[in-house]
């Protein structure tokens, strides 16, 4: 496209200086000149633009290592709280009554068969008597039938008595012995009754609570007087996840921390639960614990049994990730390309995640950023030498 020409008349100024036409083209050389800077500029940044599409385009730099083997601990954690073995609870198990006495208190040992509390037996004790005195009437009421039979049959060859009156007499002698049998059931039953008002206990072992008092009203089938620990024993019960269960068995030894206690407790595992729980995907296990005053039922505790030692790659978590199909790394071929390898996590240490399977340690592991990366993709290990040089 041509520009119109402008037609500019010579001319000079009125002081006899530069003709006007000569400061037009001064001014038009001024353009040009700056239009050509501009073109040099616009030409430079093109320049930078294209040199930073090469460097989008350039092969990514990433930090891979060999992580080799170190030695672990596997070990297999669970809470829980601590419990008696046997925790029996006590009450009155036949008569309703008033409490009279208190015994004992909670943390008191005591023997199988120790009064520990007592009912008031004002009523059945009377009653006790009563029966026991006509067990006696029954008794002696009993020997005299029995000794007028005995005479009875003494003269029946003689003739003095009928066959009907001895018949008589030893029917007597029959109901009266059974009269003494009557007479001390009914004894042995309120003897029974009366041996309930007095609260005992079933077992050698520790009071873990007292919930009774004087005055108190005790019945069958109500809140416990007390809860005994029978033989004092304690142990831990806690849950396991289920991937664990496999690795634990009975008789490993387990060490037991109490919180605000600084010296760990030792046991052994006992009891292993014979079924998962299909909501929680856990499964009971209980260590049995020696017998220990910081040892209190209720407590919570946390508890670790080493299942195994060995040599294992040890990875931080930045280098260890997960999609549907599991947990996996990145690691880095002989061609420098990226390649998926699925692995199995054993836990956590301060040190990393120890890996149980699916690398043997010499392989360039992604260390960082993986998640930026592409499987197959191409790149370059910082601080590697590159190929050729």
């Amino acid at each position: 496209m041509e520009h119109p020409q402008i037609m500019v008349p010579a001319a000079t100024d009125s002081r006899g200086g530069i003709p006007t036409g000569r400061w037009v083209a001064i001014g038009v050389g001024v353009v040009v000149a700056g239009l050509a800077v501009w073109a040099a500029a616009r030409h430079a940044s093109g320049s930078s633009a294209g040199s930073a599409t090469v460097s989008v385009g350039a092969v990514p730099v990433v930090t891979a290592t060999a992580p080799g083997l170190s030695a672990v601990t596997a070990t297999v954690s669970f809470t829980g709280t601590i419990n008696a073995r046997y925790d029996i609870s006590i009450g009155t198990d036949g008569e309703t009554g008033r409490v009279s006495a208190v015994y004992v208190e909670a943390g008191d040992h005591v023997k199988a068969g120790q009064l520990l509390a007592q009912l008031d037996e004002s009523i059945l004790r009377p009653q006790v008597e009563r029966l026991a005195a006509s067990l006696e009437e029954s008794k002696a009421n009993a020997a005299l039938a029995d000794a007028e039979y005995k005479r009875a049959e003494g003269v029946a060859s003689a003739g003095a008595l009928s066959r009907e009156d001895i018949e008589k007499r030893r029917s007597a002698a029959i109901t009266a012995a059974a009269e003494v049998r009557v007479a001390a059931a009914q004894l042995a039953e309120y003897q029974q009754r009366l041996g309930h008002t007095s609260v005992r206990a079933p077992a050698d072992g520790e009071i873990l609570t007292r919930s009774v008092e004087v005055g108190q009203i005790a019945t069958p089938g109500g809140n416990a007087l007390f809860r005994l620990a029978r033989g004092s024993e304690i142990e831990m019960r806690a849950q396991v996840a289920e991937q664990d269960m496999p690795s634990l068995k009975v008789g490993q030894t387990a060490t037991i921390y109490i919180s605000g206690i600084d010296k760990p407790f030792h046991g052994k595992v006992r009891l292993l639960g014979a079924v998962i729980d299909p909501q929680t995907r856990l499964g009971d296990v209980r260590i049995e614990l020696g017998p220990d005053p910081q040892l209190r039922p209720g407590s919570f505790a946390r508890g670790e049994v080493v299942v195994g030692k060995g040599r294992k790659p040890v990875l931080p978590q930045t280098a260890v990730q997960s999609d549907s199909k599991g947990a996996y790394v990145l690691i880095v071929n002989a061609d420098g390309r990226l390649e998926r390898r699925d692995v199995q996590a054993a836990e956590t240490t301060e040190q990393g995640i120890v890996i149980s399977s699916g690398l043997t340690g010499q392989e360039r592991v992604v260390m960082t950023a993986g998640g930026f990366l592409r499987v197959g993709e191409q790149v370059t290990v910082a601080g590697a030498t590159p190929t050729g040089s």
